[in-house]
């Protein structure tokens, strides 16, 4: 049963933007805390991004400033605004939802980005 599905990836030149988004079932949006994670070529998969069902926000240091996770509980919604893309944002970029002792990952969208 799928419960996470991201759409939004694609091919775009450095210092470009792309928006991700990701839905899900209302019962992951209620309590689940959301994660956007992204996984190179050749390497571990990493956070990107994280927020609270309340909304409180963390970053990974490589996209402060150029990243922006937002999140829609009614809309069951999350949304990955990312800015002034650079090569190395090239990426399967995965929704995840996690709680203590229960995880749900979409199945990717890949991100590109190139001149």
């Amino acid at each position: 049963q799928v419960q996470l599905v991201e759409s939004g990836g694609g091919l775009v030149q450095p210092g470009g933007s792309l928006r991700l988004s990701c839905v899900g079932s209302p019962t992951i949006f209620r309590s689940y805390e959301m994660h956007w994670y992204r996984q190179a070529p050749g390497k571990q998969r990493e956070l990107v991004a994280g927020i609270l069902s309340g909304g409180t926000t963390n970053y990974a240091d490589s996209v402060k400033g150029r990243f922006t996770i937002e999140r829609d509980n009614p809309k069951t919604k999350m949304t990955l605004e990312m800015k002034n893309l650079k090569y190395e944002d090239t990426a399967v970029y995965y929704c995840h939802a996690g709680r203590e002792g229960d995880e749900y990952w979409g199945q990717g969208t890949q991100v590109t980005v190139s001149s």
